[in-house]
């Protein structure tokens, strides 16, 4: 994606060809969805003066989940005023990052990855970026499901478990936009197949959960779904989890 690139009226896309994350403006005050790689830091304070911020303007970062493509600059954002928010299901992995269990775990995954070409170009590109050694991140403070958050856009958070215990969609009414982190992705980053679809098996902790948790997206009611990994999808909640089902 690269960016800032304006994706709606005050929701802004960053990140990279591989990798998401996002910054939501309301009333002079920044959300940041997420928080990319570790070295998108070499780039943050440009990437805010091209909106015309810094990273002070920056009032929240509303993490999806804990996993280190999505963590990446909270930790500079925190240090410049920021608060940091994360599902409490995922708050000890966000202080303490480490390899994955259930159908992640490395020694179910690897095999079911190590053949494929897209993974080490994923994992390449994660390498080079600093997300083998995630930021530990301290003090964050948690919410909970269905929670309405007193940070810019207020939005409201639907827990969606199953790529990680706490991975959350962020539903921010005013701009119509749901958030979903890695509950859908819309280029899979094993198959590079496109359209809304589950995370791959072997990333998830568990992918029944996350089939699951597609019963949660359908309820709710946006016109772009904005995915930590491919293109936004416009379209409703509800024809994205039918196509991710049928995936």
């Amino acid at each position: 994606m690269n960016g800032p690139i304006e994706l709606a009226n005050g929701v802004y896309g960053l990140g990279s060809e591989v990798v998401n994350w996002y910054l939501v403006e309301e009333g002079g005050g920044l959300t940041a969805v997420d928080a990319g790689l570790p070295k998108f830091a070499e780039t943050l304070e440009a990437d805010l003066r091209a909106i015309g911020h810094s990273p002070g303007d920056v009032d929240a970062v509303v993490l999806t989940h804990s996993d280190s493509d999505h963590t990446g600059v909270a930790a500079a954002l925190r240090d410049a005023g920021a608060r940091v928010l994360i599902h409490s299901a995922d708050a000890e992995t966000l202080r303490h990052p480490g390899p994955k269990k259930g159908d992640a775990s490395p020694p179910r995954a690897l095999p079911q990855m190590a053949w494929r070409p897209r993974f080490w170009r994923f994992m390449g590109h994660m390498a080079r970026a600093g997300g083998t050694k995630p930021p530990k991140v301290e003090d964050a403070d948690t919410f909970e499901d269905g929670e309405e958050l007193d940070v810019p856009g207020r939005p409201r958070a639907v827990h969606t478990p199953g790529h990680t215990d706490g991975q959350c969609v962020l539903l921010f009414g005013a701009a119509r936009a749901l958030f979903v982190g890695d509950a859908l992705c819309t280029e899979n980053p094993l198959t590079g197949a496109l359209g809304p679809q589950l995370m791959p098996k072997p990333m998830n902790v568990s992918t029944a959960q996350a089939r699951e948790s597609l019963a949660a997206i359908e309820r709710l009611q946006a016109g772009v779904l904005l995915p930590g990994h491919g293109a936004p999808w416009h379209g409703s909640p509800a024809a994205a989890a039918a196509r991710a089902r049928n995936a």
